[in-house]
């Protein structure tokens, strides 16, 4: 079996794969009309959209094959990202590359496979509209020609994704979107019993820089923010703009000590931004972190509800100080 290669732009492609916020979200109707158009069309047992991550891929829908994914290295998907056009496999069985591949010899028996990448709206592929057959069979011009129609509808779901659930502004999740992960999040830690904390962040003095310096620059000091929540807080973490100066974290495995550690790192980087960026200001956040306990769950509407009573009495505390 011959694993695929990782691209040289593979960090790129990893970014824009994550920026969708697409990956282990629901299945819906409109990835799944797709996927069953797909099989009735060319007539086989399985079609899937596969989106690759780092070590695995992961199917946003599923026609005909009940595994939620599998690991890179034995997927075809991942050799079809490594090029621009449709990738064929007429018989698996007789391909070198793959006659002896634990999805060729077991389940789910893949002997015909044809595969056309999907793009981010960034241009890097980051995953498949795929179709498998159990027998070997031909792929010609017109049916390629199909699959490519069926994958730029895809594509184009990917974009209208990305647009519902990500700030136009600062190009991070929105509260639609972190509405929806956030709780998915919340459900894995409690089954998982894995820990995880929750802080609200609010600008201090974000007025005053509209006030004295426009809104302009008010719109910069939140992209700002946003950029340096994409360098300090990792993938599995799930940041958001909630609206106006007011943002979230949901650490995914860290405890509340934990997270507020983070949380000073973050605020040293911020500090160093300021001076590389040569602002005119140092954007400083009040901050409050509660912790979710996985034996005693709390919704994520509950938690937010907490955090944001703590932020404000960070506030209210540094407003006393002054």
């Amino acid at each position: 079996m011959k694993a695929p290669e990782i691209a040289a732009d593979e960090a790129q492609r990893l970014a824009q794969l994550r920026a969708l916020n697409i990956m282990n979200t629901p299945a819906e109707e409109r990835f799944d009309r797709l996927t069953r158009l797909a099989r009735r069309l060319f007539d086989v047992p399985i079609a899937l959209v596969s989106l690759l991550e780092a070590e695995h891929q992961w199917f946003k829908s599923t026609q005909g094959f009940d595994a939620v994914g599998s690991s890179r290295d034995i997927s075809l998907c991942a050799h079809t990202i490594l090029q621009e056009e449709i990738m064929i496999v007429e018989d698996a069985a007789q391909d070198a590359r793959f006659y002896d591949n634990p999805l060729v010899t077991g389940e789910p028996h893949i002997r015909f496979y044809a595969g056309c990448p999907l793009r981010a709206p960034g241009g890097a592929k980051v995953g498949t509209l795929c179709i498998i057959g159990q027998t070997p069979r031909q792929f010609d011009a017109e049916d390629q020609a199909t699959l490519r129609d069926l994958a730029a509808m895809a594509e184009a779901e990917l974009v209208a994704f990305q647009a519902a659930t990500c700030d136009e502004l600062t190009q991070i999740t929105n509260r639609r979107g972190f509405m929806t992960l956030g709780q998915m999040v919340l459900n894995e830690c409690r089954m998982k019993k894995r820990p995880a904390s929750l802080t609200f962040l609010d600008l201090d003095r974000f007025k005053q820089i509209n006030d004295t310096l426009g809104h302009r620059e008010g719109d910069r000091a939140l992209m700002d923010f946003a950029d340096a929540m994409k360098v300090v807080f990792k993938h599995s973490d799930l940041f958001a703009r909630l609206g106006g100066d007011e943002f979230v974290v949901l650490f995914n495995g860290l405890q509340q000590q934990q997270s507020e550690a983070l949380l000073a790192q973050f605020a040293r980087y911020l500090q160093q931004q300021a001076i590389s960026l040569n602002r005119r200001y140092h954007l400083q956040f009040s901050a409050g972190v509660v912790e979710f306990d996985a034996a005693h769950p709390q919704s994520l509407e509950q938690l937010l509800h907490a955090s944001d009573q703590r932020m404000y009495l960070s506030k209210k505390q540094k407003r006393a100080v002054v």
